[in-house]
């Protein structure tokens, strides 16, 4: 009983949606390749909910994924496709050329059909983060945290003139010391220590030869990119110990994890605060990569079908049907009808014998394993001790009901001596444990 209600209550849907999990994140950390060199691959995100600062009110953040090196560019809201392309035109492509593959989330921006188009004119691959999964691009949001602290510390008490202090903060972070890079980016791009505005250096850069200098630089990109690597393994390590793993097949079912308020196309809500937590189940109907899969959300839905395993819940389908007529008198009564196999059992200093029973009204492969003794004395004439549970009580046909034709025999049939009445079990009924019944 405790093995069948434990299984009722986990694979009720409307606990599986309504219970948050209590549990570490799922999906091990699944970490971007490193590029071979900078501007091979860069990430874009927005700041938004700035103040307006001299007609700009966000700024977007665009970071080299191999030297860390950063452009912050402000702009105004509402912006378009267009507006982010010409930008991007004037700040990255006329200084770093154009990025094979640039990272980003699923801002209407980035998934507008000009943005894409102009990317696929250039041959630059855009690769977009799973719907509701922000730490894709962990690299930006990283790096907006530092932008939004700086600015904190430093116009706190004028937080309009933000646009005035960009630049310098652009400075600041460049050249910073960077822990994945051992330097920091301005040095790993440019080869050399930065300059500050007001403080002379007291020797001069020795004049080198170009051979040699490219040659120390390659042998700077290869150790730097060994470094990310060993960083990445690092953070990659640390990450996973506070998560679980975690994978789903195809057609699978499962329950889907989103932003009550963030989203109405999947399933209404009568109130999002009091809603389930959870959406579905949809269909797995593909696996993206490691760590992603692709459900079969309704045709309504404007969520993107690809999701992070972690906002991915299994579903478990009802193991128990829960009958809505009581069961009849007669098949609650069960009796053993036949003995399978037999077994020995230990227990404490006892030596027990069990047998597996098949019971009336059920097959074979719903047997169970029973002590013997106890067996005997709560079912002394069931059919499945055979002749020995029936001598001297008679014919034994099994138990059944009594009728008006029906007489319980006390003794054997040729008025021998009477045998004891067997003993009553409490769960045994009282026309089964009173004796054998023959027509």
């Amino acid at each position: 009983m405790k093995s069948m209600i434990r299984s009722y209550v986990r694979d009720c849907h409307i606990c599986q949606m309504a219970k948050p999990e209590r549990s570490h994140p799922a999906g091990l950390l699944q970490p971007l390749p490193v590029p071979s060199e900078p501007w091979e691959v860069a990430t874009m995100d927005f700041i938004d909910g700035l103040p307006t600062s001299n007609h700009f009110n966000c700024l977007l953040v665009i970071v080299d994924k191999f030297s860390k090196y950063a452009h912050f560019i402000p702009l105004r809201h509402p912006y378009t496709a267009s507006t982010v392309a010409d930008l991007f035109v004037k700040n990255i492509y006329r200084l770093h050329s154009m990025p094979l593959s640039l990272v980003s989330d699923r801002d209407p921006v980035f998934t507008s059909i000009f943005w894409q188009s102009v990317f696929k004119a250039t041959g630059t691959q855009l690769k977009l983060s799973t719907a509701h999964h922000p730490e894709t691009d962990g690299q930006t949001e990283r790096v907006n945290q530092s932008i939004e602290c700086y600015l904190r510390c430093f116009i706190s008490a004028h937080p309009q003139h933000w646009v005035k202090w960009i630049s310098l903060c652009e400075f600041w972070y460049n050249t910073n010391w960077h822990s994945s890079l051992g330097k920091s980016p301005f040095e790993l791009l440019y080869g050399r220590q930065p300059r500050y505005f007001g403080i002379s250096a007291s020797d001069k850069i020795a004049t080198v030869d170009v051979q040699t200098w490219l040659q120390e630089r390659t042998l700077v990109m290869a150790s730097v990119r060994q470094h990310l690597l060993r960083m990445q393994q690092r953070m990659k390590h640390q990450a996973d110990k506070s998560r679980r793993e975690r994978t789903f097949a195809i057609n699978d079912q499962v329950f889907l994890r989103l932003q009550p308020y963030l989203q109405s196309t999947v399933a209404k809500r009568a109130n999002q605060k009091l809603a389930f937590k959870f959406f579905g189940p949809f269909k797995i109907l593909d696996r993206v990569g490691q760590v992603a899969y692709k459900l079969d959300l309704p045709h309504t839905s404007r969520v993107h079908p690809v999701f992070h395993v972690s906002q991915l819940k299994p579903c478990v389908g009802p193991g128990t049907q829960v009958s809505q007529t009581l069961l009849d008198t007669d098949a609650m009564f069960q009796i053993p009808t036949q003995v399978l196999q037999q077994r020995v059992k230990q227990r404490g200093n006892r030596a027990i014998t069990q047998v597996l029973i098949q019971w009336s009204g059920t097959p074979a492969d719903q047997a169970t394993w029973e002590d013997l003794d106890g067996l005997h004395q709560q079912f002394p004439y069931a059919p499945a001790w055979g002749q020995a549970g029936t001598q001297g009580r008679g014919i034994v046909n099994g138990p059944t009901h009594p009728t008006s034709n029906q007489v319980p025999l006390e003794g054997n049939q040729d008025n021998g001596p009477r045998s004891p009445r067997p003993r009553r079990h409490k769960r045994t009924p009282a026309w089964l444990a009173g004796g054998n019944w023959v027509t």
